[in-house]
């Protein structure tokens, strides 16, 4: 049946018989010759047009495949991808490359860290007022707000917003709008430093553009306060009426002070005197007065040259929660605007201080007439401002609005409707009218940037000042060079991309220009950190929203687009071209040490290079943030406390990462030190034997480590300068004081390397020319010590001798730095080693009843209170305590709940100490699990952290003993035993 079946589909010619092959014969012999030759030309013909490329369309024959036979192999039942696509590339995948996890098609995310206005705002300014006013510096004033924890420096920016942004606000809670951040809202404190652009009038209606930085005030952030001084011309610091003074307060004043700003105080939250504590005005007074003399004091002993008093115009005083501050000038105006008759400066003149009215004789005294004569700041301001806060809470309807109306007040009868603290919000907003004696503090007391520049630069700039971007930096042109300090970096809302923050100090910015960023390690001997960009875009930075400008001028803070992929931390910006000779701003110093780690691996390690792009953002938010590789592998990232690590930790998973990660304890870094003289002359060999160093260490006078590192002397200063600086003050001999040599283990570091060899017994130019390669392996050295790769701290290394190969091919690099860093561990091992812990400073204000309760959870973590004193005005005690770092995890929550919540308390690094016990003494046996006694501490530190790092438990001195030094050591063990048997 097939073949039927098949002979029935067939297409073709007729299937002939047998006699076909005859009848073919026949067919070639009836085929004549001629017939033959013609057919056999036509094809010559055809191979020749072939050839040539070139037919006739007579030539062309039609061929009907329509009756073809088709192969089963040949034959198309679809057509192929080419045919339909005839472009696409085709791609054939053996296995799905996609992990399972994630989905074909994944969801649409919406990355979205930090409140953004989708349009800007309305503003009683005009945006284009603004940019004019950056073109002339003389109206601008550059000012950082400062201050401890809660004392209202956001809430305070709210005010200044709430009256120069048309915003439909809460009047029942405060916008924080300078927190732009989720986080921050969710936490309730502020974690970056975030600037606004305002223009505001003062008292005599002149505008001016007031660049004002937010910062935050939790100790651990303290890097952002830093880098907010380094570009402000004036420093405002806020200040609680109620608790007064803290321990950041006078932090933040004595590191306004280091920076050289003018300083202005802001007595915060008023109302708490009247609301909270109920005092009498005249104990208000004494509250304010007692709060104003403990600044003084701490400005007195940190060298600062004016008072802080209201009547210099240097204090404002406001309430942020309730919307109204004043100075006394602004307060004097008030008079002077309802009773016509007086002069508002000479009055405000007589608002503070000891002078009395005598009303007898309508003049002021500094005694009082009688008994019952109050002091004028009483009498003129916290009597009426306590009476108008007490009629507002105690009267209603007409009686309210009649004496509001007496006072200038106009309200309407819904609005006497609203809750008491609403209507007492409005009513006292409405008297004190505007911020403009807030403005008129910072036009008086602040220099403009042309008025600050010369002080400014030559307290941030490293380098030569009579050069051409000097002289234009020292004046603040705006046609000289551009010199732009960057500060900060700032992500964007998806945390994708950062754009650098910082201030123009000469020259005209423009989109657009091409210019040269330097790094932190930049010099004019090494141009390695440096790389040329492009500013794309340029912006004034207000918190929520940027306003875009295309220019900006020297005097200004602007955000620029562009440069951000080559810093780090901080960079200077300068021409691309030309001004060659420009040096770095100096980097930030920070009055904070960052003392607590912790190690992160990534869950799934495929994701282990998202972690490093992760942890790479996050360097660059935080200022005094570090990460580091251990020798085990481990990524560690350094902090200054708990809760900024716990911040870096939520941006790395959340906002930079998007992954899991495994967090292990925190720890506390350490560092090594010495606490005798090395018994040994200890001497090293460089490999090919051709080179001998000999060194011993010794500890450091106290006090000279604090001063390296606050630069108060700086290695490169010139011999004689450095010389006289360690005679004077610590009474080294001028041989010693001559011959350092460098601090280690970078400029700022707390070791001195000393030659103390004699040119008599050696070549001493010879030894000039290894001396870098020895500095090199001291700072190598000092970096990571012997006893667990920690630095080293407080020692004094001396060169006693060194012998120098003669040619010059035998004393190279190689040969000298991983030598003078053996000799430097020998010396550092025979000189009684310790290690050394960080210590909190503690500050705790509780009740007086909770007082109790914190000695004993000090005392169950090695802690011990140094000072106990009640707080002036209030019911409260404020503790001042001392804490080593490594026992001070969980302490706050320890704290509150052993108090019920009553205590609150800010710790922050306050020295270094050292860890009792001998990190070396192997008779110790540490028992897992079990709490080691006082005197293993140091041995137990040691050997987790070197396990921690990978390192063998024990310090191994064959690494770092030659053998004729291991040889010497044998000979000195023999001869004590020899004196002890005796």
């Amino acid at each position: 049946p097939l073949f039927f079946e098949l002979l029935i589909n067939y297409i073709g010619p007729e299937l002939g018989d047998d006699n076909s092959d005859d009848d073919d014969e026949e067919l070639e012999e009836e085929w004549g010759d001629e017939k033959m030759d013609q057919e056999m030309e036509d094809d010559e013909d055809d191979v020749k047009q072939m050839d040539t490329g070139t037919f006739d369309d007579r030539d062309a024959v039609d061929v009907d495949n329509s009756q073809a036979i088709v192969l089963h192999e040949d034959k198309v039942y679809f057509p192929m991808s080419t045919d339909v696509y005839p472009e696409a590339e085709v791609l054939v995948e053996d296995e799905d490359t996609q992990p399972l996890e994630t989905p074909i098609i994944a969801p649409v995310k919406n990355k979205q860290f930090m409140h953004v206005e989708k349009t800007l705002p309305q503003t009683t300014f005009n945006f284009k007022y603004l940019a004019g006013l950056m073109d002339h510096p003389n109206l601008i004033r550059n000012v950082a707000l400062i201050g401890n924890l809660h004392h209202g420096k956001t809430s305070f920016m709210d005010l200044l917003v709430r009256e120069t942004h048309v915003l439909d606000w809460s009047q029942t809670k405060n916008e924080r709008y300078t927190d732009a951040r989720f986080d921050e809202q969710k936490r309730k404190i502020s974690i970056k430093a975030m600037p606004m652009s305002l223009v505001m009038q003062t008292l005599k209606g002149k505008s001016y553009l007031l660049n004002l930085m937010d910062t935050p005030g939790h100790v651990n952030f303290s890097d952002e306060q830093t880098a907010a001084l380094r570009i402000a011309d004036g420093a405002i610091v806020v200040i609680d009426a109620v608790e007064g003074v803290m321990a950041q307060t006078a932090r933040g004043l004595r590191h306004a002070v280091e920076e050289q700003l003018p300083i202005c105080v802001c007595l915060n939250k008023m109302d708490r005197l009247i609301l909270e504590l109920k005092l009498p005005p005249t104990d208000a007074y004494h509250k304010i007065h007692h709060t104003l003399e403990e600044v003084n004091t701490i400005l007195e002993k940190c060298g600062y040259g004016q008072k802080i008093s209201p009547e210099r115009g240097n204090v404002v005083f406001a309430s942020s929660t309730y919307g109204w501050l004043f100075t006394i000038e602004s307060f004097s105006k008030i008079y002077a605007d309802y009773h016509q008759n007086f002069d508002a400066k000479q009055f405000a003149k007589r608002l503070w201080g000891n002078v009395f009215l005598h009303k007898k004789k309508r003049v002021f005294r500094p005694k009082p007439e009688s008994s019952k004569n109050k002091r004028t700041f009483t009498e003129f301001i916290l009597e009426p401002l306590f009476k108008i806060h007490s009629y507002i809470l105690g009267s209603e309807g007409k009686q309210l609005k009649s004496m509001l109306q007496d006072v200038g007040v106009q309200v309407k009868n819904e609005e006497l409707l609203m809750d008491p603290k609403p209507l007492l919000k409005l009513c006292l907003t409405k008297f004190f009218g505007n911020a403009a004696g807030f403005v008129s503090m910072c036009v008086d007391q602040f220099p403009s940037p042309v008025e600050a520049a010369r002080s400014k630069v030559r307290h941030t700039y490293s380098g030569e000042l009579q050069i051409d971007a000097g002289r234009a930096m020292m004046t603040c042109d705006r046609k000289g060079p551009v010199m732009i300090n960057i500060v900060k970096l700032y992500s964007r809302t998806d945390g994708e991309k950062f754009d650098a923050y910082g201030r123009i100090l000469s020259g005209t910015v423009r989109v657009g220009t091409k210019v040269r960023v330097l790094g932190e390690n930049y010099s004019l001997e090494d141009e390695e950190d440096m790389a040329v960009a492009e500013i794309t875009k340029i912006w004034v930075f207000e918190s929520r929203y940027r306003v875009e400008v295309n220019r900006a001028t020297a005097g200004n803070w602007a955000l620029f687009e562009g440069i951000d992929l080559s810093i780090n931390k901080t960079a200077t910006v300068v021409d691309e071209k030309g001004n060659q000779d420009a040096c770095i701003f100096r980097p930030l110093r920070f009055n904070l040490v960052s003392c607590v780690k912790v190690a992160i691996e990534p869950i799934n390690p495929s994701e282990l290079p998202k972690m490093l792009d992760a942890l790479r953002k996050v360097n660059k938010s935080y200022p005094l943030v570090s990460t580091k590789v251990e020798d085990s592998g481990e990524h560690t990232i350094i902090g200054t406390g708990e809760l900024q690590l716990d911040c870096v930790l939520h941006d790395l998973r959340k906002m930079y990462g998007e992954l899991e990660i495994r967090v292990a304890d925190p720890v506390a870094t350490f560092c090594e030190t010495v606490i005798e003289t090395s018994s040994l002359k200890c001497f090293a060999e460089t490999p090919n034997k051709k080179n001998k160093l000999t060194m011993i260490a010794e500890p450091l006078e106290d006090g000279i480590a604090r001063d390296i590192e606050n630069e108060t002397v700086r290695i490169g200063w010139d011999d004689k300068r450095i010389a006289d600086f360690f005679q004077s003050k610590y009474n080294w001999d001028i041989l010693a004081a001559r011959s350092i040599w460098a601090f280690g283990p970078n400029s700022t570091g707390p070791n001195v390397l000393i030659d103390d060899t004699i040119a008599s017994e050696i070549d001493k130019t010879r030894l000039s020319t290894v001396k870098q390669s020895i500095v090199q392996g001291f700072q190598w050295g000092t970096r990571e010590g012997p006893l667990c790769n920690e630095p080293i701290r407080n020692v004094k290394f001396k060169l006693l001798d060194a012998a120098i190969a003669e040619e010059p091919m035998y004393r190279g690099g190689g040969q000298i730095i991983p030598t003078a860093r053996r000799v430097a561990y020998s010396a550092f091992l025979l000189a009684t080693p310790r290690l050394m812990e960080p210590n909190y400073f503690v500050e705790i204000q509780c009740p007086a009843d909770c007082v109790a309760a914190i000695y004993n959870v000090l005392a169950r973590r090695r802690g011990h209170v140094s000072a106990s004193l009640p707080k002036a005005g209030t019911p409260l005690y404020t503790v001042h305590a001392s804490i080593p770092v490594i026992d001070s995890f969980g302490f706050e929550t320890d704290l509150r709940s052993h108090t019920e919540g009553k205590a609150f308390c800010q710790s922050f690094f306050d020295h270094w100490d050292i860890v009792p016990g001998d990190p070396l003494d192997k008779s110790i046996i540490l028992k897992p699990l079990e709490p080691s006694p006082m005197e293993a501490l140091a041995r137990e530190f040691m050997v987790k952290t070197r396990r921690r790092k990978g390192l063998r438990e024990n310090v191994s001195i064959n690494r770092f003993f030659d053998d004729h030094m291991l040889l010497e050591l044998a000979k000195q063990d023999a001869d004590l035993q020899d004196y002890f048997q005796e």
